[in-house]
Parts: structure tokens; sequence; C-alpha cells
């Protein structure tokens, strides 16, 4: 990106006197993103935003918003504010008077005051709640007060940390197109964290993996989807085959084949492999077809062990010999005939199936994996 940064972290890192949480961090966030910090419980999300609102102070590094030096300054003197997943709402106090509340203590005028109010329960449209309780919302509703309380004070940049995960699925699912309305619409930066893989993918521009304290990857949804770079990446991103062999042949043009447990898998590398090399082939089960005949020109074949039915998708489990089982996934409109048993060929596009590195991964932590 050519634009300059309307955030930086250099070399952010946080030591709560049990070992690092935070490793020595370097980001930019840019304006007008929708940026989303994604990884699991504990590996420094929270922190890093806690860092980034001034509730905590780093171990090292330094903050920097518009260039400014922030790091020392107190959480009231940055022009970021953050939404929690608690709502933190005032139960004595009613909508408006929950809203106005960080305009009343910067002295903002009571004309002014309402104006603004007004404008943000448009935003999150909820005109006409003014005088009701807390109490009186629904989960939902709360929390857009939470968010229009946040967005009245026009911060630079909105933090917002797991905000959704006390929804259920259909509210939540609904609160996430009406963030990403509400972002585009105010054209603030947001900084959202979440653990909810399916969550990051719909609703931001670029997608922060974090593990342990570190970057894992950095990329636009498709990017980390499509072509993750490490094996957490990509068995935390969505559901995967990960199928961890030894390159057995390697072509100058990158075509190799990769031993997995006695099966030889076709492969394509963008970068020079070495024969004995251990690789992992990402392979997303969407991406699996089988049949009658051979499929994407391999002659791999597999018998079908299992077939369940789920939300209008079919999940086919082919073994490939005793040891090696690939999971399929089918919309229900293209319910297949075989019956269990059945010997098909299986096959995959090639340049949708990356190789990784093989490394340790933390089965426990990486929650995509199969």
């Amino acid at each position: 990106m050519s634009e300059e940064p309307i955030l930086r972290l250099e070399g952010l890192s946080k030591d709560y006197g049990q070992g690092m949480v935070l490793h020595s961090l370097d980001l930019d966030i840019y304006p007008g993103e929708f940026l989303t910090l994604l990884g699991p419980s504990g590996c420094g999300k929270t922190t890093t935003l806690r860092l980034i609102a001034g509730l905590e102070q780093p171990t090292s590094g330094r903050v920097f918003l518009e260039g400014v030096d922030m790091t020392d300054r107190p959480p009231e003197k940055r022009p970021v504010n953050t939404v929690f997943q608690s709502y933190a709402l005032f139960p004595h106090m009613n909508v408006f008077q929950n809203i106005a509340y960080g305009l009343k203590t910067a002295g903002v005028k009571k004309a002014e005051q309402k104006q603004r109010v007004e404008e943000a329960l448009a935003l999150v449209r909820l005109s006409g709640y003014e005088k009701r309780m807390p109490s009186q919302l629904s989960g939902g509703q709360r929390q857009r007060v939470a968010i229009a309380r946040a967005v009245v004070l026009k911060p630079k940049v909105l933090l917002l940390d797991e905000p959704l995960g006390a929804l259920d699925l259909k509210l939540r699912q609904e609160m996430q197109a009406e963030l990403k309305r509400l972002q585009q619409q105010l054209k603030i930066t947001f900084v959202y964290i979440t653990h909810d893989q399916e969550e990051a993918l719909n609703m931001s521009s670029r997608i922060i993996i974090i593990r342990e304290g570190r970057i894992e990857q950095i990329g636009t949804p498709e990017e980390v989807y499509e072509h993750p770079k490490t094996l957490f990446a990509a068995s935390f991103i969505g559901q995967s085959n990960l199928l961890r062999g030894t390159v057995s042949r390697y072509e100058e043009n990158g075509e190799l084949t990769l031993n997995v447990m006695g099966v030889s898998l076709p492969a394509l590398s963008d970068e020079p492999r070495q024969k004995g090399e251990r690789l992992a082939l990402c392979l997303r089960p969407q991406r699996v077809r089988y049949g009658s005949e051979p499929q994407h020109g391999m002659n791999l074949q597999g018998i079908i062990r299992e077939k369940t039915y789920s939300g209008g998708m079919q999940h086919t489990l082919i073994g490939l010999n005793d040891k090696l089982t690939l999971n399929a996934i089918t919309q229900a409109s293209e319910l297949d005939s075989f019956p269990l048993g059945s010997m098909v060929y299986v096959g995959w596009s090639k340049q949708h199936a990356p190789l990784v590195p093989d490394s340790e991964l933390n089965l426990d932590q990486a929650e995509g994996v199969l």
C-alpha cells in the first residue's frame, strides 16, 4: 500500500511476568481498513488491542497514530475507542444518556450532544430508542448502543474486542453485515478481534493471523484462505485436508510428487523444492472431486468410507489406503449415487492445493484441522 499508515506498531512486546505474550510485533494499519486480528485464545490479540487503546503499557516497542507517538499517553488522550463483548452499558442510564456520556465528559454542548446522538442512533438503526433502558433491549440492540456510544466520539480508530461473541448465530450473522455496512459508511479504521474464522473472512479487508504472540500471516481473506504460508495458517482458517509427506520427485517446472503415508500425490510448487523435503499439501475439502472417471487428469483411486449430510452439504470420506483418508465436501444438489464401499477416482486442481513447509502443529490451537 502506498499511503501512510494511520496506526503503526513498532517492536511491540508485552510480558506480564510469566513470559512474553507478544513478541516484538510490527504492524502497519491503513486508513479505512477493516483489519481483523485472528487467532486462538491466548495468542495475544486482546493484549495488542489493549496496548493500542492505552489500557496496558508495552514492555517494549511504540504505538504511533498518524505519525504521533501515543505510547505514553493515557487512554482518554488517544483518539481511539473500544467496543467490548460485554457491552459495558451503564444500567441506570437510558440509551440516550449512555451514548451521550462521552460527549458530556468531553464538555460538548447539549444541543450538539443531541444532534450527534441522534446521528449515531440512525447509523445503528435504533432511532426512537433514546428513552429505553438497557434492560429493555435485546442483546443485539445493546451491542448497537455500545457501538453508537463509541462512534459518536468520532475516533480515528475503532477497536472491537469480539463484540459479537455473546450473540446467537443468527443475530451474530446479522450484526456482521451491520458492522461491515457501518464501517464502510463511516470510513473509520476498524481493528477487530475474533477467533471465528468465518467472521474474519466475511468482514475483513485484511486478516492478521496471530499465533503465540507472533504474526503468522498477513493478507486479504482470499490470500490467507487460498494461499496459506504456514501449516498453522492452513489449519486455522477453514477446513483442510493436511497431507503431510516427503518430496519423492521434483521437476524444474514445479511439478512434484509428495509421498504421503505410502500414497504418491501429484502437486505443484511455486518455489524450488528438494527431494526428501518435508511438505504439507493443503487441500480444501471443497476442492476434492471424485467420480467414475479420472478427475483433473489424476489417476488416484479411493474407496468411499462414509457419507454425512449436513446443512445442504454432503461430507464424503474417501480412503486412498488403510491410513490415508480425504474429506470431500459437495453441495447437496450434487449428491452422488455411489454406495459405501465404491471405488472412485479422486482428484483436484493442483493450482488450488498449496504446499507449505511441514512443521510442528499444536492440534488444540489449530481449530480448523481435520
